[in-house]
């Protein structure tokens, strides 16, 4: 008996003749870019080196666009972006040793966010593996050793049999929740060496969905129906799950108040009746939290940031819905359910009781009120009227990607997003240089809207050279360069602690003459023209600068009092 599924692994005639008479002038790494293309994948970001040039000659073959960064960790914060933007697994490729050690922030950050990122590195030759100490050029005892704690899988390929299946298998780890970066190294000899296997045409690579076991959403929801005051806080696993309007139509179903950690910025509507925003480094929320009898976490694992530093104090239920196992329950007792926000939503969805609270929405203006009076005492014009200069200036539907700087801080707490996986930032890892290139990943992944960057000058200095990137490739980008003189929260923090500041001070270059200098405009701006001059950079295509010499101040943290 022939089944249906029997009819679709057979080859074709054309798919056979293809298969026997491969076309000539392929390596090793045609079976690379061939089965990326085979997955889907149409950008790949990346730096050349010696080890991966049989992955780079085979670019040349393909119809896979290439976008090539200056530094390897900027390409790997641009695959981010990509990835973030798009949903995909954005490959990396990579060189081996010192090029794959350089990526090793970016994929740090990738992790920490849940961003599916596919990198590709070249390895020593084939002879030379397992720590022998060979002497061959970026030799490492054990290359993926230095990844196995930063990513979510790896993936070692000896053969060039091996090629399509290593890729696919990590292309699905990559996608399946909780998203992540994948490592996958090739030896030099292998990419580099003639192949007679046939051109990679069809590869399946479905990730898995996580889905929740259906007592534990049932105790759920019986514990939300029941609730006299429930409240949510959403997290970045909500945007990676596009999992937004499931998350307000519970919250609506349920009247529950709804926050959202710096991750899950955009997550739910900013100005909706139920949303206290983002003011999760604040006394108020923490206490409003708190009093919750059931709070309801989806894709947040309640770490530093989302906790307030570590001074939430739950005393009601906590019910954790979370795609990453290990988070479940890694700071507070909860009833821990394993699934991905997506599913885990639209089961509670299926089975809560709708709930009447007319005044939930009056206690979210109240908490907001004291929020916006705690704010407005500590004489921080300055400071909002920059943010809502940038709100106002940026278009409702385009991202934003902000390095660790002042400004971000602000705007993890009081930044509309205007909408989902509209805000991103590296508050995951918490390193330097992000904003920039990963600006640069999401104008490749969509070129249709402008995308805004956002550094202080410390920053900026870590990425200044992919102000060539974005001139070589006419990519959509405005970055925005605050200039203080230095690391400025680091000046703060320093100051605070110790009554003076060391090793914050810098020598910065005229980043609008060093603008300039590439073909990239660059314009100097005040606090008072800002927002004009943000919007005129934004609303003219290709690359720009704008530089604003500022001193912002935090405002004060409530975790200290």
């Amino acid at each position: 008996m022939t089944h249906d599924h029997d009819l679709e692994l057979r080859p074709t005639a054309a798919q056979i003749s293809a298969a026997l008479n491969p076309p000539p002038g392929r390596n090793g790494g045609d079976l690379v870019v061939e089965t990326l293309a085979g997955l889907g994948a149409t950008t790949v970001f990346g730096l050349p080196g010696q080890h991966a040039l049989g992955m780079f000659d085979a670019l040349r073959r393909s119809d896979l666009r290439y976008i090539g960064l200056r530094v390897e960790n900027n390409a790997g914060f641009a695959a981010d972006a990509y990835g973030r933007i798009t949903g995909e697994a954005a490959p990396l490729l990579l060189s081996t040793g010192p090029g794959a050690l350089t990526s090793l922030a970016a994929l740090q950050e990738a992790r920490a966010a849940s961003a599916p990122v596919l990198a590709i590195s070249s390895q020593i030759p084939t002879a030379g593996l397992g720590g022998g100490r060979h002497g061959y050029l970026h030799e490492l005892p054990d290359q993926s050793a230095s990844f196995r704690g930063v990513v979510k899988s790896v993936h070692t390929v000896r053969t060039q049999s091996q090629i399509p299946s290593a890729i696919a298998e990590a292309w699905k780890s990559a996608l399946t929740a909780p998203h992540g970066p994948v490592w996958v190294e090739i030896p030099q000899d292998v990419l580099l060496a003639p192949t007679l296997l046939p051109v990679v045409t069809a590869v399946d690579a479905t990730p898995e969905d996580l889905v929740p076991r259906p007592e534990l959403t049932a105790v759920a929801a019986d514990l939300l129906s029941r609730a006299t005051r429930p409240a949510i806080i959403a997290g970045g696993g909500v945007i990676r799950a596009d999992a937004s309007k499931k998350l307000r139509q519970l919250a609506e179903k349920l009247q529950a108040p709804v926050v959202t950690t710096p991750g899950g910025k955009g997550a739910f509507p900013w100005t909706h009746p139920l949303s206290l925003q983002s003011w999760l480094e604040d006394r108020h929320t923490t206490d409003f939290l708190e009093d919750a009898d059931v709070v309801l976490v989806v894709g947040s694992g309640l770490g530093e940031l989302s906790s307030n530093y570590h001074t939430f104090a739950p005393r009601g239920r906590v019910i954790q819905i979370e795609a990453d196992l290990g988070k479940l329950e890694s700071n507070h007792p909860a009833l821990g359910i394993h699934a991905d926000a997506w599913h885990g939503l639209q089961a509670l969805l299926e089975t809560v009781t709708e709930r009447a609270d007319t005044a939930a929405a009056e206690r979210v203006r109240d908490v907001l009120a004291k929020v916006r009076d705690r704010i407005a005492a500590q004489e921080l014009t300055l400071e909002q009227g920059v943010l809502e200069s940038v709100r106002r200036a940026l278009p409702a539907n385009s991202p934003s990607f902000w390095d660790m700087t002042i400004l971000a801080y602000w705007a993890w707490s009081a930044f509309d997003a205007k909408g989902p996986n509209h805000l991103h930032s590296a508050q995951g890892a918490g390193g330097l240089g992000y904003g920039f290139p990963a600006a640069l990943g999401a104008a490749a992944a969509d070129p249709t809207r402008p995308v805004l960057a956002v550094s202080g000058d410390g920053g900026a200095l870590y990425s200044i050279a992919e102000l060539a990137t974005a001139k070589q490739y006419d990519l959509n980008v405005t970055w925005l360069i605050v200039d203080d003189g230095g690391y400025g929260i680091l000046r703060e923090y320093m100051t605070d602690a110790f009554g003076e500041a060391t090793a914050t001070e810098l020598v910065r270059p005229d980043y609008v003459a060093l603008a300039e200098s590439f073909g990239v405009r660059g314009v100097r701006t005040t606090p008072e023209a800002l927002e004009s001059d943000l919007a005129k950079a934004l609303g003219e295509p290709g690359p720009s600068v704008v530089v604003l010499p500022a001193v912002l101040r935090m405002f004060a943290a409530t975790h200290l009092e």
